[in-house]
This record gives C-alpha cells, sequence and structure tokens, in this order.
C-alpha cells in the first residue's frame, strides 16, 4: 500500500500539541525530529515522513503514553482543552481586488510549469543557456535521482550558471528544500549576486561572526545559504552545523573543488587539509570509512553533491581519487577500486568539456581558437644593456647557489631560484627582486652591527628559515594556492625566501650588500633606457 499523509495533517498535529498543551520543541523531542520540522508541517511547508507521521497517529488513539516513556519524563499530560471541531467550509470574501485572485491562481499554475516544459528554469531565469550548458544540466546532473557529480568544464564554461539551472530545476519540482553553496572566501559575492540576479534565488551569506551567538543554520533563512569554504571549516561554525536542530541539507555545492586538497605522502599516509575533512563530513564519507573523529562528526550527509572545478586532476593522481572518492564514499573507498572504476559509471559522475568544443547554436564556436608559439630574441648589447645585466646578474645567481648547495642552505638556494625566475621575466621584475634581497641584507647588517644579533644567531636563523620556507611553485599549481594577507602564496613565500643568506660573518654580509647594490644600479640603469626585448617582440 502507498504511504500518504492526508491533507490536514498539519490541522491534526496542531491540534494533538494544544490538546496536551505541549510546545513545539516538546513534541520534536517527543518524535524525534527538530523543532524546523514541526514548525513547517503546521505550517503547511513539507509533511512528516511515514515514520514520524505513524508515531503521530499512534499519539491521537492513545494520548501521549504512545511516546517513549524516557521522552515523557517532565511533560505533564494535560486534560483536552478542547474538543476537534468538525470541518467547515472556509469564509469567501469577494470584496478583494481580482488581481490578488488572479495573481494566486497564475503562481499555482506556474508551480507546475516544469511539468509542460522540462526546461522550464531557462523560462524563469535571465539567462539564454548555452548548448553545453543545456546537456551538462537536462541530459546528465538532471535524470539522476542521487545526484553525486563533478563538473569539470574549462574555466569561462559557465559552471555557476549551470548550477543555478540545476538548483531552479529541483526547486520547480520540490525534490529539494535546503541547500548549502561553499566556495573559496573570494567568490562568496559572486555566487550570491548571480544567484539573485539570474535566478531570483536569495541566499544568505553566513560569516563567522554569525555563528557565535546564534546558529544561522537554523530557521526558514536557513534554507539557502553560501559560506566560504575555510569559515565552514572553522570550528565555531562547523559546531553549529553539528547542533542536533540542524535539518541535513539536500544539496551541497562545492566551487573551487580542487582546493579540497588531499595527498598520499611516500609512507603512504595520507594527508589531508582542514578543507578535505569538511567535504568528507558533508559528502558523509568520513562516517562510512570509520572517521569518528569529533572534531568533524556530522550525523547526516547530503543527498545531492556537486564539486566544480576547471581542473580537477592537476597532473596528480591520488588527489583526483580523492576528489572522486567524496562522490562516492562506498563504490571508491580505495584506490584500486578507482583504478577499475568502469567508464559508464564514470559518466553518471563527470564531465568536461575544453573551450575547443564548446560552440553555439550554429556550431559556430564560441572561444577563438588558442595558438600557441615558442618565439626568440635578441638581448640588447652594450656596456649598459640587458646582456650585461643578465651576464651579471648569472655570475652571482651561480656563485651564492653553488654555495648555498654546498652548505646546504635551502632557503638561500631557493632565493638565488627567485633571481633565476625574475632575470627571465623582465627587467623591472629583477630590480624589484634586487631592492627586496638589498634591503634584508642591508638590516641584517645593521643587526650586527647595532649588536641586537651576533653572527651565530643569523646562523641559527638561517637554519630555521630552511625549515619553514618551500618552493610553493615546485609544490602547487596555481589554483591551489591559497591568498595570504592578499598576496598569493607563491608570492608570500618568495618574500620569505629573500631573507636566506649564507654569509656567515659581518663580512661577508657586506660582501654580498656590494654586489646587490651594483646590480641593482645596472638593472635601474637598463630600466631607465625603456627597452625591453621580450616586449617588444610580443609586440609584433
Amino acid at each position: 500500500m502507498k504511504y500518504a499523509v492526508p491533507p490536514d495533517c498539519y490541522k491534526r498535529i496542531k491540534q494533538l500539541r494544544l490538546k496536551y498543551g505541549i510546545t513545539q520543541t516538546q513534541l520534536a523531542e517527543l518524535l524525534g525530529v527538530s523543532f524546523a520540522s514541526i514548525n513547517r508541517w503546521e505550517n503547511r511547508q513539507s509533511t512528516p515522513n511515514k515514520l514520524a507521521w505513524q508515531k503521530i497517529q499512534k499519539a491521537e488513539l492513545l494520548g501521549i503514553k504512545a511516546f517513549d516513556e524516557d521522552k515523557v519524563l517532565g511533560i505533564r499530560e494535560f486534560s483536552p482543552v478542547y474538543q476537534a471541531l468538525p470541518e467547515q467550509a472556509p469564509d469567501i470574501d469577494f470584496s478583494s481586488p481580482y488581481e490578488i485572485i488572479l495573481t494566486l491562481v497564475e503562481a499555482y499554475r506556474l508551480a507546475f510549469g516544469h511539468q509542460f516544459n522540462p526546461a522550464f528554469a531557462t523560462e524563469t531565469s535571465l539567462i539564454d543557456p548555452l548548448p553545453h550548458q543545456r546537456v551538462a544540466v537536462y541530459d546528465h546532473m538532471l535524470p539522476q535521482p542521487r545526484l553525486r557529480f563533478l563538473l569539470a568544464d574549462d574555466a569561462g564554461a559557465g559552471k555557476t550558471i549551470m548550477a543555478g539551472l540545476y538548483i531552479r530545476e529541483m526547486l520547480a519540482r520540490r525534490l529539494i528544500h535546503r541547500i548549502l553553496i561553499v566556495p573559496p572566501a573570494g567568490l562568496v559575492g559572486n555566487w550570491e549576486s548571480e544567484m539573485r540576479k539570474l535566478f531570483g534565488l536569495h541566499f544568505q551569506i553566513i560569516t563567522g561572526a554569525d555563528a557565535k551567538d546564534n546558529n544561522p543554520f537554523i530557521g526558514l533563512s536557513s534554507d539557502k545559504v553560501i559560506v566560504s569554504m575555510d569559515t565552514l571549516a572553522g570550528e565555531r561554525t562547523f559546531t553549529r552545523l553539528q547542533e542536533p536542530q540542524v535539518q541535513p541539507y539536500d544539496l551541497i555545492i562545492f566551487d573551487e573543488a580542487h582546493k579540497l586538497a588531499a595527498d598520499r605522502e611516500p609512507d603512504f599516509r595520507v594527508r589531508k587539509t582542514e578543507r578535505y575533512r569538511l567535504a568528507e563530513a558533508l559528502s558523509g564519507a568520513n562516517l562510512l570509512h570509520g572517521d569518528h573523529d569529533g572534531r568533524w562528526n556530522l550525523s547526516w550527509a547530503a543527498q545531492h553533491l556537486i564539486l566544480l572545478t576547471a581542473t580537477p586532476h592537476m597532473g596528480k593522481d591520488y588527489p583526483y581519487y580523492c576528489l572522486w572518492r567524496l562522490l562516492e564514499p562506498e563504490a571508491l573507498s580505495t584506490y584500486d577500486a578507482f583504478s577499475v572504476y568502469p567508464e559508464d559509471a564514470r559518466a553518471r559522475h563527470f564531465i568536461r568539456r575544453t573551450k575547443e568544443e564548446m560552440v553555439h547554436y550554429d556550431g559556430s564556436p564560441i572561444y577563438p581558437k588558442r595558438i600557441s608559439d615558442t618565439l626568440s630574441y635578441e638581448l640588447s648589447k652594450g656596456q649598459i644593456s640587458e646582456q650585461a645585466l643578465y651576464d651579471q646578474a648569472t655570475a652571482y645567481i651561480e656563485y651564492y647557489y653553488n654555495r648555498a648547495r654546498i652548505l646546504n642552505r635551502s632557503a638561500a638556494r631557493l632565493a638565488m631560484s627567485i633571481f633565476q625566475r625574475r632575470l627571465a621575466s623582465s627587467t623591472y621584475a629583477l630590480k624589484c627582486s634586487l631592492e627586496r634581497r638589498l634591503e634584508r641584507i642591508n638590516s641584517f647588517i645593521n643587526d650586527i652591527r647595532s649588536g641586537k644579533i651576533t653572527p651565530q644567531q643569523l646562523q641559527a636563523r638561517q637554519r630555521k628559515l630552511d625549515s619553514e620556507v618551500h618552493d610553493i611553485l615546485a609544490e602547487k599549481t596555481a589554483d591551489e594556492e591559497d591568498i595570504l594577507d592578499g598576496q598569493e602564496e607563491h608570492e608570500k613565500g618568495e618574500e620569505q625566501a629573500l631573507a636566506g643568506v649564507v654569509a656567515t660573518s659581518l663580512a661577508e654580509l657586506e660582501v654580498e650588500s656590494q654586489q646587490v647594490e651594483q646590480l641593482l644600479n645596472l638593472a635601474q640603469k637598463v630600466y631607465d633606457q625603456g627597452h625591453e626585448s621580450k616586449f617588444e617582440k610580443l609586440q609584433r
């Protein structure tokens, strides 16, 4: 027999509650649901599930004692304060403006628009979807009853628009109610703006301050929320999400999903960032694999999960598998299981189109064809020229790089590598790095002369710097980098590396200071000439 809740369930729930003089919170405790669920039932926003409705029917027959005795303790059973009134036809007031009735009827009719047009969201949104966007949403995503999807189109494909279309269609079909979007901090405003302007969806932005005194994941305003990865991964905000009163989210979207980083070390230990642990909790992967760490324990998991990224693989197999593991934690519990995962199964969870594949409806390409080529150019010659600067800078880099390698000074070695990159970039870039290098060296000289530090303390600082500084560009792609104090992660690391020296005495610092100052003077003179061979070649 098919399970169905009667249309008057909202009235019967309220009558039961009033009959025994209990609040919505107390009834929620008796039924084992949240206060928000009782509130939505009584306001006709949703209906109870089968188990909850059976408990309600039992209480109607047997009274409040029908609930578990442990839950009834402390709730005194009241005598009925009224008798249920017979059904009466509502009073109809014909004095209201007819436009109100027409608006109500039209809204009710439009609520079933998806039954007549499966792509109804394209008519109610301020967008004109491109072919590849329609294919992703209506051919791949929408037909799936449980969507766990990695949308990995090239940058500029409109992944936000595709996500918005999917949300609109699922809301129209009443298949989802609560939505959580988790982008990087810099994209939170963009998501809120596009959902509101293009799709008429009003999302609440949650900040860390919102979780200080109240729970922003409870109440009607929590049904559609946007919160940054790092804010949600923070202990205070995530603790709010763990509270039992929070209703599960039906759909969770992670933007820039490649930032959910996890990797396997050479000793086979798996290193997971807090962002990845957050994604594990929301997708249910940690529960299935026995990870019951209280910090990341969550009693529910989202039914639908969408991961958006333009760089899903980035040349690393294990981090790529870790993304897939979020989609199907049971089927892809190990890397070996992922390796043999069938192609047809992968196609249900993944789609990637490059810009070359994206076309208009007439078949014409959306993006111009990309052409790459290697260009050679000649450096200017002379006493003050690009060639002279290149030769002297190279000699400086080679000398101190080799010394740093012999002395096992990784920070100083990285500093020389930075100069090499700047040398290949432009005269201006090299000049700026030389200025910062000279500033650091002179700072050390002044500290030793004034007695603030000794040469031995300088060496100790250098050893500490060796353990702290890493070449971010060698360890991460640009997409994996974080923003630290308004700077990209590699820029922050390079600033620290420029403090790496191989000098062990004041005299050696003074010698290097003179060399850097000479290079800086030459770089300034070359820059003042206003001649840059590389740029002139590119402009032709």
